[in-house]
């Protein structure tokens, strides 16, 4: 293999990667998730980070905005979209780590951030992955 050519997925490569998962999503979960953006990003802003209390960057790996599922009321405002963010560096520095594809990894995430603002167990949620392949 010429190593030379080769680079870091890009924030397009994970958009792309991001999408081919959500896509292999069961219909029932993704179902729940109408109207829901995902978006990719280098690293977590300033507020974020503030926020969470984060000491490094690279700690988090994923974000959901919105407004549980759990915690919705058919009585409440309009209100922002719901959005997943996959933070692109951290991701990468924890793929270089383990062994696991990149493709498991953005699933993985992604099913968790979701899936804990759905009121989703641990369990279903890795039903979902397991449902949706490897990745």
């Amino acid at each position: 293999m010429d190593w030379n050519d080769i680079k870091a997925p890009t924030l397009e490569d994970f958009e792309t990667i991001a999408d081919e998962a959500f896509a292999r999503l069961p219909e029932g979960f993704r179902a729940r998730c109408e109207g829901l953006i995902i978006r990719i990003e280098d690293f977590p802003d300033d507020e974020v980070a503030t926020e969470m209390g984060l000491e490094s960057p690279f700690e988090l790996l994923g974000l959901y905005q919105g407004i549980s599922h759990v915690e919705r009321s058919v009585m409440e405002p309009v209100h922002m979209p719901d959005m997943v963010f996959l933070y692109r560096r951290p991701l990468l520095d924890y793929w270089s780590e383990y062994d696991e594809t990149l493709g498991h990894l953005i699933t993985h995430v992604l099913v968790h951030e979701i899936g804990h603002h759905l009121g989703l167990s641990d369990d279903d949620m890795h039903a979902i992955e397991d449902a949706a392949g490897r990745g």
